[in-house]
């Protein structure tokens, strides 16, 4: 046997043995999918959710804005930092009995095993707010949700409300994507395990910084040209209609917000296996095009076998902290 020959075979060798290699780490590592909710307003979109998630196996991330908790008559019991009370950017809730359907949706989603975690309240811009003013918006939060049954005259508040209240919010998405300093800061005090605002290039894992785990949305290939945008319901909106309706248009933004969704997948599933991170409101942009194509794609990679679709928290919670970079936490 030649010279060659010995080496052709050693080298179709090895190539053989880190392709098993390859195989068995991807056998041992599940594909990721982390889907999340922010605001979380309306109540049927709270049952559109939970339906979707018994039907594919997945537990999702609620990012609650606060101010929903509220009705007309109660909104003035928030203040954010340097504003009039009641003031907010979305509203509060409809009225008390649309609150107490809220409230009951929330605990009915958390004994499902999906996840609550913080939008803060009044969807301000707070990339320049200080540490302090953070955590006066935390407070804020903390107080309206630990006593949103009372301060609304609910009445059947569920046995172990409180404690949730105050030991279950782990994690924080910041309104508009849009954070500073004082942010982490303040996120750090509070004891916030993460903070799931920020924007990669791309899936990339998530990294701890200040005793706080980060999480990114990705930016996707999306269209015909494959032009990155966030992962986010709102983004497709944006770039498919300018951020207003075009509801003769649904079916073809639902393609392609699905294509997009579903191409990140596979590009992920097939190489490295990072956790793909998807966003989504309770609004139904362009006539519900985005909602469809999100649970048509959880349909369909939400069963298979290697898949895991799972709340930020189970997340952090099911991945080793090497590869979650959590050594520094």
């Amino acid at each position: 046997m030649s010279a060659f020959s010995r080496a052709a075979i050693l080298l179709l060798t090895f190539c053989l043995s880190w392709t098993s290699a390859l195989a068995s780490d991807r056998a041992l590592s599940p594909q990721y999918v982390i889907i999340s909710f922010d605001g979380a307003l309306h109540n049927s979109q709270w049952e559109r959710s939970r339906a979707l998630a018994r039907q594919t196996g997945a537990d999702f991330t609620y990012f609650l804005s606060c101010v929903y908790l509220l009705s007309p008559e109660t909104r003035h019991l928030y203040r954010g930092p340097g504003m009039k009370p009641g003031r907010t950017n979305v509203g509060s809730g409809y009225s008390r009995e649309d609150v107490a359907e809220r409230l009951r949706q929330i605990w009915a989603a958390r004994l499902e095993g999906h996840e609550i975690a913080s939008h803060a309240c009044g969807h301000f811009d707070g990339k320049d707010w200080s540490k302090a003013m953070w955590l006066q918006e935390f407070d804020q939060f903390d107080r309206i949700l630990r006593d949103a049954w009372t301060i609304n005259d609910i009445p059947f508040e569920p046995k172990g409300w409180r404690q949730f209240a105050a030991k279950e919010i782990q994690g924080f998405r910041v309104p508009y994507l849009s954070a500073g300093p004082g942010l982490y800061e303040a996120l750090a005090e509070r004891g916030f395990v993460y903070e799931a605002g920020s924007v990669s290039q791309g899936p990339v894992m998530p990294a701890a910084k200040g005793g706080v785990m980060r999480f990114s949305l990705p930016l996707i290939p999306e269209g015909a040209k494959g032009r990155p945008v966030i992962a986010m319901d709102y983004n497709f909106f944006a770039r498919h209609s300018g951020a207003k309706e075009k509801p003769e248009r649904s079916a073809e933004f639902e393609e392609r917000a699905y294509a997009a969704f579903h191409a990140a997948f596979d590009r992920q599933f097939s190489g490295k296996r990072l956790p793909l991170q998807i966003g989504f409101h309770f609004t139904l942009m362009n006539d519900g095009a985005y909602w469809r194509a999100l649970e048509r794609f959880a349909r369909e990679v939400c069963v298979r076998g290697e898949v895991r679709c799972v709340s930020y928290r189970q997340y952090i919670e099911e991945t080793p902290p090497a590869a979650g970079n959590a050594g520094n936490l």
